[in-house]
């Protein structure tokens, strides 16, 4: 195992070098997302020379770190944080994230997607990209490919998101203010970092609301993952599934994180402490979004098919005109 889970520590030690780059750093391409990248093409080169006693160490990171960098991404969130952006963002924030995971969940079946692929695009298109998918693929326990693919099509349009919601802005198309636009933006932007890349593109005034509309989004994965393992749970006693039934268990790793949110709350920690933290949560993230690029060929690409993106363009449709309409019209109801 220590063999697979040094070189995963090295691919992400170059992920984080990588990142670094101010090339890298204009996409707001996180290391996490750099991570998957190199751990891809590993998969598509080098994976079959290796011995195949170093993949438990992969798999290691892929199912057990990744819980653990889920627990402490908590670090990065107060529940003061909910309190300062008030009810709207609260409301307009559980609309989008009910509408998009649910309205997903339809359209897969209409387009008879494969179920997991499905559930993993949803959620992070609804909630917060990489993260989300990550804290959902271990709640239903898909295999990594399907992961891959569902993280791939967060970042395609996340990074579409990042790069015209600044453009619209400033041109007028997106006729809001300030705060209505940060509310916008952290409530339809896929990834965090991306909120970060717009926000910052739009100005302060708009930056400070749209992350912290985007860390309540985050919050929101923590009863999400409840209700999926609920539902996961109830269909395997359902169908008799009695091996299933042993395996299945509620998502402990997101029940810490909300404790962790709590614990942060009461600033108790330096701030020094809090950052490094943070780096370090980032680190572990990188780690287990690598391991997962590891486990995905082209061709279990090519067996997913075109569905996938498909189904995330429709939902980045929706976020943009939905969350719109809803910041334009339902942020003034509440003031």
């Amino acid at each position: 195992m220590l063999h697979g889970v040094l070189l995963i520590t090295l691919f992400s030690c170059a992920a984080f070098y990588i990142g670094d780059m101010s090339f890298v750093k204009s996409l707001s391409f996180s290391p996490m997302i750099v991570g998957i990248i190199l751990g891809m093409l590993y998969a598509n080169s080098l994976r079959n020379n290796l011995p195949d006693t170093w993949v438990p160490g992969i798999q290691f990171c892929s199912k057990r770190i990744l819980r653990i960098g889920i627990i402490f991404y908590g670090f990065r969130l107060t529940f003061q944080n909910v309190v300062e952006v008030g009810i709207p963002a609260i409301c307009i924030d559980a609309v989008i994230v009910t509408v998009t995971i649910l309205g997903g969940i339809l359209i897969g079946r209409l387009l008879k997607m494969d179920r997991g692929i499905t559930l993993l695009t949803s959620v992070g298109s609804g909630i917060c990209g990489a993260a989300a998918i990550l804290g959902t693929e271990s709640a239903i326990r898909v295999k990594p490919y399907k992961t891959a693919v569902a993280v791939s099509t967060v970042v395609i349009f996340g990074t579409i998101s990042m790069f015209l919601y600044p453009i619209l802005y400033r041109n007028g198309v997106f006729d809001l203010t300030p705060k209505e636009m940060g509310i916008y933006a952290g409530s339809t932007i896929h990834e965090v970092a991306h909120v970060v890349g717009a926000g910052n593109a739009m100005g302060k005034d708009v930056s400070d609301s749209a992350i912290i509309v985007k860390m309540i989004r985050v919050m929101m994965l923590v009863p999400v993952l409840l209700i999926i393992s609920y539902s996961v749970m109830r269909a395997a006693l359902k169908n008799g599934d009695k091996e299933g039934r042993g395996k299945i268990s509620m998502p402990w790793f997101a029940i810490l994180f909300l404790v962790v949110i709590g614990f942060n709350s009461f600033d108790l920690l330096p701030a020094s402490v809090v950052d490094f933290i943070n780096t370090f949560d980032t680190f572990l993230l990188t780690m287990a979004m690598t391991a997962l690029g590891a486990e995905t060929s082209i061709d279990k690409f090519k067996k997913a098919g075109f569905k996938p993106f498909l189904l995330a363009a429709i939902l980045f449709a929706w976020l943009m005109v939905g969350g719109y309409c809803l910041a334009k019209f339902a942020v003034p109801l509440f003031a």
